[in-house]
């Protein structure tokens, strides 16, 4: 007996081709926005230039999220302003004006909220400037006034009576950032920079490495192999405050007497070679950027074969040229022979430091070792023998007057024919300095 089927053929079929609905999803519409206030008008927009008269707003920010108009009222301006509102305050420095401090002191409270522009996130670069808008409801006008970076406070929580205030000198903040500064820019210029740039920034480098722990180790070692000569301090030892160059009243050759590597030092060599390249292209040296006593011995750099003793002595020409300029541009006779002549920044700073013009005008004390720098330099020019005609032309001196340099660096005149000739004999032998006798 067989079992009759569930569904029939024609069933199944029905069942296939008739299609499945799904439920649809319903979706919710957004809710409308709150209907936009009326608008009165335009606004009149009014932008205030700064003016050097007025000083600029000062504008104040809490670090510590402290609200100075939570306690007091909020926006009501009659009750923020009543007796109990924060006392702001403003001062300035009497030695450095561009210093300024806020301080703002909530009542009754022993906490100053201070801030200044000079310490802190002030120290930071900034190149962002700033605006300060103010919106007048009734009259529809909006005035917007320039705010200088300088003007920004970040007011930090100091308790009163405790914080002293700070009394850091004024380079302390830029001893702190020179160094990061100077790490950046060498190592962008390491990496973008020309092969002279990049030449000049390992220079620089290298003359800066004093401060390096490194540096100062091996330095230490060095010093303690240096024997030192008992017998050399004792003959120098009356001469210790003569106004000369450094020298060795126990040497035995002239270059040894005024050593070169103590005028010149290694690391300047690379930025006094304008005369060796004038040199090298055949171009003659223009009289009214050199010297005379440079111009007159131009002609020996062609007749040296070795390239390191031509380096050398065009190298002292260019020295003798930046001394020169230094000392006019520091004169009332000579500011306008000056004018023009770039000394490099390595040698301007030296010569700034050594010889420390006063109201930009060299003492007599500081001109007279300006002179016998110059002069220690004729000599090596003309291996030791000079005749002082034309550099007394450019140092503005007559040669009677510069021949008490001359003596006072251990040198001896003599005479061929009518000119005078100074020559340096060893060991040195300076004249003795005599005191007057009181009456």
């Amino acid at each position: 007996m067989k079992s009759e089927p569930e569904y029939t053929k024609s069933q199944v079929t029905e069942n296939l081709e008739t299609p499945i609905k799904k439920k649809k999803k319903k979706h919710r519409a957004p809710p409308t926005p709150p209907p936009l206030p009326p608008v009165q008008g335009k606004a009149n927009v009014k932008v205030l230039h700064e003016n050097p008269q007025k000083a600029p707003p000062f504008v104040g920010y809490f670090s510590s999220g402290y609200d100075p108009l939570k306690d007091y009222g909020g926006n009501n301006s009659e009750e923020s302003h009543g007796i109990g509102s924060p006392r702001v305050r403003v001062y300035r420095s009497q030695k450095w004006p561009r210093r300024v401090q806020m301080v703002v002191s909530p009542s009754p409270s022993s906490v100053d909220f201070v801030g200044t522009n000079y310490s802190g996130d002030a120290t930071i670069g900034q190149r962002y400037k700033y605006a300060l808008g103010v919106f007048d409801k009734e009259s529809q006008s909006l005035k917007i006034v320039p705010v200088a970076c300088d003007r920004v406070f970040r007011l930090e929580p100091k308790v009163r009576g405790l914080d002293v205030a700070d009394e850091e000198p004024e380079s302390s903040v830029k001893e702190e950032i020179a160094p990061q500064k100077a790490d950046k820019m060498q190592a962008l210029t390491i990496r973008f920079g020309t092969k002279k740039s990049i030449k000049e920034a390992k220079k620089r480098h290298s003359l800066n490495q004093e401060d390096n722990p490194k540096t100062q180790e091996v330095l230490g070692e060095r010093i303690k192999e240096v024997k030192i000569k008992k017998e050399a301090l004792e003959s120098t030892g009356a001469n210790i405050t003569r106004n000369v160059p450094p020298y060795d009243a126990s040497a035995t050759s002239p270059q040894e007497a005024y050593p070169l590597d103590k005028i010149i030092l290694t690391g300047e060599w690379g930025f006094l070679e304008d005369v060796f390249e004038l040199s090298e292209v055949g171009a003659k040296v223009p009289p009214n950027s050199y010297p005379t006593f440079v111009c007159n011995r131009i002609h020996k750099l062609q007749e040296i074969q070795d390239e390191a003793d031509k380096r050398t002595l065009a190298c002292i020409f260019s020295y003798i040229t930046h001394l020169i300029k230094y000392k006019d541009q520091h004169s009332m006779d000579g500011v306008s022979s000056a004018k023009g002549h770039r000394i490099p920044n390595i040698l301007s700073q030296k010569f700034s430091t050594m010889f420390a013009p006063e109201f930009k005008r060299l003492s007599a004390e500081k001109n007279d070792l300006l002179i016998s720098y110059v002069l220690v330099l004729t000599l090596y020019a003309d291996e030791f023998q000079t005749y002082p005609s034309d550099i007394a032309k450019d140092l503005r001196m007559s040669s009677i007057k510069l021949r008490v340099h001359y003596e006072h660096l251990g040198c001896k005149p003599s005479r061929q024919g009518n000119l005078l000739l100074f020559t340096l004999p060893l060991p040195l032998q300076f004249p003795v300095i005599r005191q007057k006798r009181r009456r």
